[in-house]
C-alpha cells in the first residue's frame, strides 16, 4: 500500500493487519495465477471457496461450532475486501468477497438452528457455495416488485421464474431466492433456500459482460420447483424487510471496495508516470500530470477518511441505510471518475488490455449500478432529506 495515498489511518488494529497479510499472501498464491483463465471461461474455480476456507478467509463470521471463526467484527470482511480490490485478480477474488459480505449473513442472521446445522458447516468449507437471487428481467432495482411465485403445497412451495444478473450463480449450490408468497407489494415477499440439485431448477447463460470477466453472472430459471417449508427463511412475508436489512452492508462493502480499487489504481499510475517518459522526461515531471494527480489523490484521501469512519460506526452497528446510500453513490461515481482520467494519463498504453488499467477501466461502471444505481441512492438520501 503506498503511504502517500493512505497514511494515517487508524481504523485497523495489529490482528486487522495480520489478516490484510494473509489475504494479499491468498490472492498471489490462489488466485493470480489462474486470473487469465478465469476470465477467459467466465468464472472461478470452485476450489478458490474450498482454499478460501483453508485460509480462514471465507465464511469466518460463521459461529465456530459450524466450522467458522465466530467472528463479527466487520472491520475483517473490509480488510479481505481491501486487498482483493485492489489486487490483479480482483474479479475473480470478487465471489469470495460476495460470500462473506452479502449472502452469508442471510445464512448466519435468519436461519434456525436446524437451518444452520444444515448449510452452515459445508459454507464455512467452502464446500456449499452461496447467492443471493432478488434481480429478475423485469424488476432490477424495484425489490417490491418480484414475481417469481412460490405458492403453498403442503409441506412444500412451488416456485416458478426466474432470476437474472445473478453473482456466483454458474458455481453456486445454495441461492438464496426472493420470491413473491402473497400479493401486497412488500409483505408477499418471502426468501426461500432453493439447494441447486432441485427439479426444475436450471442455470442458463453465464452473460456475457463488459468487465469483471471472470466473476460469473448468471440467468437462473425455476420451473414447478418443490421447495421444503423448512427452506424458508425467517417468517413467510418478512423477505422484503430482510432485504433492506441487508443492502445497508452491501452498499458499505461496494463502497468501501470502492474506495480501496480507486487507491489501487493511484498506485499503479504514480509507478507509471515515474517511469514512462514522453519529450526526454517522465511524464509525471510534467505540471498537467502532477495537478492531476494532485487532484485525484486528494479525493482518494477523502473518500478512504469518509468510508473509515463509517466503518467504524458499521462496526458498532451504527450504520443506518442512508449513510450506506450515500457511500455507495459517491464512492462508485468518483471511482468511474479517476479511472477515466488515469486511462488519459496513460495514453494509447491504456487502452491495452496488458495493462491493468484497462481492465480496471471496463470493471468500475458496474459497481454504479449493482447494488442499487446511484439513481436510487440520490433517491434515498433526498428522500432522508425531507425532499
Amino acid at each position: 500500500m503506498t503511504d502517500v495515498i493512505t497514511a494515517g489511518r487508524s481504523l485497523y488494529e495489529e490482528e486487522h493487519e495480520l489478516l490484510r497479510e494473509t489475504a494479499r499472501a491468498f490472492a498471489d498464491k490462489h488466485a493470480a495465477p489462474h486470473t487469465e483463465r478465469w476470465r477467459a471461461e467466465g468464472k472461478v474455480d470452485r476450489a478458490l471457496f474450498e482454499e478460501a476456507a483453508r485460509a480462514g478467509i471465507l465464511g469466518f463470521n460463521i459461529p465456530e461450532e459450524y466450522g467458522g471463526a465466530g467472528v463479527t467484527d466487520y472491520r475483517f470482511n473490509a480488510v479481505i475486501g481491501e486487498e482483493f480490490s485492489r489486487h490483479e485478480a480482483a474479479d475473480g477474488l470478487a465471489a469470495v468477497t460476495l460470500s462473506n459480505d452479502i449472502v452469508v449473513p442471510y445464512f448466519t442472521g435468519l436461519t434456525d438452528d436446524r437451518q444452520k446445522a444444515r448449510w452452515l458447516p459445508g459454507i464455512a468449507a467452502g464446500e456449499l457455495v452461496v447467492a443471493v437471487a432478488m434481480t429478475e428481467p423485469g424488476t432490477g432495482s424495484d425489490l417490491a416488485g418480484i414475481a417469481t411465485t412460490a405458492v403453498r403445497d403442503g409441506d412444500h412451495y412451488v416456485v416458478n421464474g426466474s432470476k437474472v444478473f445473478i453473482s456466483n450463480g454458474q458455481n453456486a449450490d445454495l441461492i438464496v431466492s426472493a420470491v413473491r408468497t402473497g400479493p401486497d407489494r412488500h409483505d408477499g415477499i418471502s426468501l426461500l433456500v432453493i439447494e441447486a440439485d432441485s427439479p426444475g431448477f436450471s442455470r442458463g447463460r453465464n452473460l456475457e459482460k463488459v468487465g469483471l470477466h471472470a466473476q460469473d453472472t448468471s440467468e437462473l430459471f425455476f420451473q414447478d420447483v418443490r421447495v421444503p417449508v423448512g427452506h424458508l427463511l425467517g417468517a413467510e412475508g418478512s423477505g422484503f424487510a430482510s432485504l433492506v436489512r441487508n443492502l445497508a452492508q452491501e452498499r458499505i462493502s461496494i463502497a468501501a471496495n470502492a474506495v480501496a480499487s480507486t487507491e489501487g489504481v493511484l498506485e499503479r499510475t504514480l509507478d507509471y508516470v515515474r517511469e514512462r517518459k514522453a519529450f526526454g522526461r517522465p511524464i509525471g515531471s510534467f505540471q498537467n500530470t502532477r495537478f492531476q494527480l494532485a487532484e485525484m489523490v486528494t479525493t482518494a484521501r477523502v473518500g478512504r477518511a469518509y468510508l473509515d469512519d463509517l466503518l467504524a460506526r458499521h462496526t458498532r452497528g451504527e450504520l443506518s441505510p442512508v449513510d450506506a446510500a450515500s457511500a455507495k453513490f459517491w464512492a462508485t461515481e468518483q471511482y468511474v471518475d479517476i479511472v477515466g482520467r488515469c486511462v488519459q494519463l496513460h495514453g494509447a498504453y491504456g487502452y491495452m488490455l496488458e495493462y491493468r488499467i484497462a481492465h480496471d477501466y471496463l470493471d468500475s461502471k458496474i459497481t454504479t449500478v449493482y447494488g442499487g444505481t446511484t439513481e436510487i441512492m440520490k433517491e434515498i438520501v433526498g428522500r432522508d432529506l425531507g425532499l
